[in-house]
């Protein structure tokens, strides 16, 4: 399904792991690394594949609330 954009174009509601780590401008092993930490929103598991919602990624604001990549608390 997709949806308009301000620009007109229609883009895809559920976006893969590449996209979604083109969007966000990270290598596609950070971004497996934030799923596998349960850190990114809007994830869904749909057999083998990943899709990440849009909307939850765009809105999505990551901080220094937690720790880094790959460290426990």
């Amino acid at each position: 399904m997709t949806k308009p954009t301000e620009t007109g174009f229609s883009a895809p509601e559920f976006l893969t792991v590449d996209e979604a780590a083109a969007l966000l401008r990270v290598n596609r092993k950070t971004l497996y690394e934030l799923i596998r930490l349960t850190q990114l929103p809007g994830v869904l598991h749909i057999g083998r594949s990943i899709r990440i919602r849009r909307d939850a990624l765009l809105a999505w604001r990551p901080g220094n609330g937690g720790p880094a990549l790959g460290e426990s608390r």
